[in-house]
């Protein structure tokens, strides 16, 4: 069964990451939530998709001085309890970022948060940086960790992965077709696929085999992926 995941939310009505949109999707009842972890320049580990927030860089603010709507990581994890959760690491090599840190603490300091959670085996790791998906990896075993790609061809990503020990990898899903899905079974590994909202679309990657499909359209997928 292709598990749904709820990108950043279910943010129809609530401003994405947000816990209004992370509450809003469990109500739908989906199977679990993507979201996106950054770092403030005081080491608090917040929500938000992009490098800035009202115009100002989040690795270069404390936490105190970012919006009342930008949550805490714990603060969702809370939040989600019984629910998959997908934590994006934003922590890229690209000139839109405002910083990188290669050292790998960053992603430590996030697994040090999902440890901490009593929903630790419903939690997952993705990345777009594959060294820090092996710093990841490196860390902690345990918890199950994804290469997220778009620009690397996918048959190339699964090999990558699988090499590297990963668990699966987040392509998009125009990259995926029966034979990336066929080849990830062969490595063991997982395909979760974003971002997916059409109708038909949705229909593709469930009939593929996908192992989930992240999308802005939780409660169309629901009902295409759980007809009663």
């Amino acid at each position: 069964m292709t598990l749904v995941f709820a990108h950043r939310g279910a943010h129809s009505a609530e401003r994405e990451n947000t816990l209004g949109a992370y509450r809003d999707a469990r109500e739908l009842g989906v199977d679990g939530v993507e979201l996106d972890v950054r770092q403030t320049a005081d080491g608090a580990l917040v929500l938000h998709h992009d490098p800035e927030v009202n115009g100002v860089a989040i690795a270069r603010s404390r936490a105190s001085d970012l919006p009342a709507f930008v949550p805490h990581l714990e603060a969702a994890l809370e939040l989600l309890e019984g629910l998959r959760v997908n934590v994006e690491v934003k922590n890229l090599q690209d000139p839109a970022e405002s910083s990188y840190d290669q050292t790998g603490a960053f992603v430590a300091a996030v697994i040090d948060v999902l440890r901490g959670s009593s929903n630790i085996q419903n939690l997952e790791l993705s990345c777009f940086d594959l060294a820090t998906c092996v710093d990841a990896h490196h860390y902690d075993e345990a918890i199950p960790v994804s290469f997220l790609t778009w620009k690397t061809p996918l048959l190339e990503a699964l090999e990558l992965a699988a090499t590297e020990g990963l668990s699966g990898v987040n392509p998009h899903y125009l990259l995926v077709n029966a034979d990336a899905q066929h080849r990830a079974h062969e490595l063991g590994l997982g395909l979760n696929v974003w971002t997916v909202n059409d109708a038909p679309d949705l229909t593709a990657m469930a009939e593929v085999g996908v192992r989930s499909v992240i999308t802005d359209q939780p409660a169309l997928a629901l009902r295409l992926l759980r007809p009663s």
